[in-house]
């Protein structure tokens, strides 16, 4: 059994975290928007639910130009969500449950309504309060072109130009300029970010675009050459760890010099990056003098393959062990389309062209989708490492992929000029009750329109009913919690084509048939399936057992 006591520095090694996106968890003030009370009216629901830890998601002040990750502030609490007194209240319940707190930390670029930002531009050029920022000169006669092609990741360029002729680079959206990495200035501040909520009790953090902070900004600028690749393409074009500024090298010395910080205290800091780069360049941000965890995405993308699936699980097994990481898993977050959806659509799908759609073309089987969820995060948490849950996946949530244009809030389908939808559809309200405005995430509507179909998904609807999603998840943890035991799985060979197995250190077993037909069921004791057993010693499709 795993040791997630507040003694073990190592709880983070086999822990389940739980993502909650604040402004879509619960709404306790009316104002559609959910907050830090209603996190803590419901912190309940995860104590119950077996996770171990809770990762909130930006609650800082922002102007929600990108979901809360445009920070103005890093070391408060924005209005609509509470107060700092509201954040050590929702901490203290947190802890008195039994669960640790996580929270985001984004280091890469700020709000541009961030004092340092309105700071440079009322600077002008040469000042160092623009040394805090990428500022250039433009190209062109008058310097009307962007300094490079460099391009954003939400689409478009990834340069703005000021008033006063000069241009700063975003990444992401216009909204959130990057920070200079280089700039001693931007370094000690976070330093200090760090230290302020460790001192509140947080026990750990998630780096946002933690592979993004070091840029090559020697002068001149290098142009990519080809804007129509995609992010990873890029990175193939380069030798590693040379990218302008996507997993450079020097990168690592920022996270070597986190790593004190968060060893400094008493059980140290956890903290896990999100890097989207390939698996042996990812764990280097997970090396024990660095971050110690990082996303694994590889698993996340790839498809209900079972021989797909075993070369990725061996893979990253193997690399988190070569950097003395623990591995992580991960199906669902606020970045990508619910799995209960993602994994019906076939292979090769246009994802972007689907949710243009409505999701209708092609049309996603919600039963079937489901069933094959259930049997995906049956399979994930029998893994050994760390399983990171998304809010709503406990309750079988599919992606609303039908979201009217008028109310989507993503910058992408702005900035990609209505070619993207966007991630909103993974991001809207929980529900909690079967009745009600807005199914119980608050006492009026929400933010995001919740669809009809969500009353049969509320907690309410599920809680204490035998099979449902709800109460798999609840077993399943409590389970796991109790067969767990040691980071290594052995491959069961032999095994009908489709279907994956294995077996854990202690000797139970996990059996995932990926197929499309029923298969014979080892022998052993079923301790959970993520869909009945009809008939004794057979697995029926998209089914995952756990045998004793």
């Amino acid at each position: 059994m795993p040791d997630l006591s507040p003694r073990n520095p190592d709880w983070w090694r086999q822990a389940v975290i739980y993502q909650v996106y604040p402004r879509s968890f619960v709404d306790a003030d009316g104002d559609g928007l959910g907050d830090l009370k209603g996190i803590t009216q419901r912190l309940g629901h995860l104590a119950a639910l077996g996770v171990d830890a809770l990762w909130l998601s930006p609650f800082y002040p922002s102007e929600l130009a990108d979901g809360g990750y445009d920070v103005a502030d890093y070391r408060d609490v924005d209005p609509r969500l509470g107060t700092l007194d509201d954040f050590d209240a929702l901490a203290a319940e947190a802890h008195r449950l039994g669960l640790k707190v996580i929270v985001d930390v984004v280091p890469n670029h700020t709000s541009h309504r961030h004092v340092w930002f309105q700071e440079a531009l009322r600077a002008g050029p040469g000042s160092a309060a623009r040394d805090r920022y990428v500022f250039r000169d433009g190209r062109g006669p008058h310097g009307e072109l962007p300094p490079t092609d460099w391009q954003s990741v939400f689409g478009g360029s990834a340069w703005h130009r000021v008033p006063d002729g000069q241009w700063y680079l975003h990444l992401f959206a216009p909204e959130q300029p990057d920070l200079n990495w280089e700039n001693e200035e931007v370094r000690a501040d976070f330093r200090t970010t760090l230290r302020f909520w460790s001192d509140r009790g947080v026990d750990g953090f998630r780096v946002d675009v933690a592979h993004a902070l070091a840029k090559d900004l020697g002068e001149p600028l290098r142009d990519l050459g080809s804007p129509e690749l995609s992010d990873e393409e890029y990175l193939t074009e380069f030798p590693p760890g040379t990218h302008p500024f996507f997993d450079r090298d020097e990168v690592h010395e920022i996270y070597r010099d986190w790593r004190k910080i968060l060893d400094a205290y008493s059980p140290p800091r956890m903290a896990v990056a999100e890097a989207w780069v390939p698996g042996p360049r990812r764990v280097l941000y997970a090396r024990p003098d660095e971050l110690g965890q990082a996303f694994n995405f590889e698993y996340l993308k790839t498809r209900w393959d079972a021989d797909e699936l075993r070369r990725v699980i061996t893979g990253s097994l193997a690399d988190a062990r070569a950097a003395g990481a623990s591995a992580t898993w991960v199906l669902s977050n606020h970045d990508v389309v619910r799995h209960a959806s993602r994994l019906m659509l076939p292979p090769g799908t246009d994802v972007d062209a689907w949710l243009l759609s409505g999701g209708h073309a092609p049309a996603v089987d919600r039963d079937a989708g489901l069933r094959r969820a259930r049997a995906a995060t049956l399979l994930m948490l029998a893994l050994p490492g760390s399983s990171y849950l998304y809010q709503g996946e406990e309750l079988g949530l599919p992606e609303v992929a039908d979201l009217p244009t008028a109310v989507l809030q993503d910058p992408i389908w702005e900035q990609t000029g209505h070619v993207r939808k966007g991630r909103d559809g993974c991001r809207v309200p929980l529900p909690w009750t079967t009745t009600g405005p807005s199914y119980g995430f608050g006492a009026g509507g929400a933010w995001l329109p919740q669809p009809e179909s969500f009353a049969r998904c509320a907690v309410q609807a599920q809680d204490g009913v035998e099979g449902s999603t709800l109460e798999l998840y609840r077993s399943a943890l409590k389970l796991r919690r109790k067969l767990l035991d040691g980071e290594e799985l052995t491959w069961l060979e032999d095994t009908p084509p489709g279907v994956l197995a294995f077996s854990r250190t202690d000797g139970w077993r996990c059996v995932a048939n990926l197929s499309g037909a029923p298969v014979p069921l080892p022998a052993g004791e079923p301790l959970l399936a993520s869909t009945p057993l009809p008939e004794r010693g057979v697995l029926p499709p998209d089914t995952t057992v756990w045998l004793g």
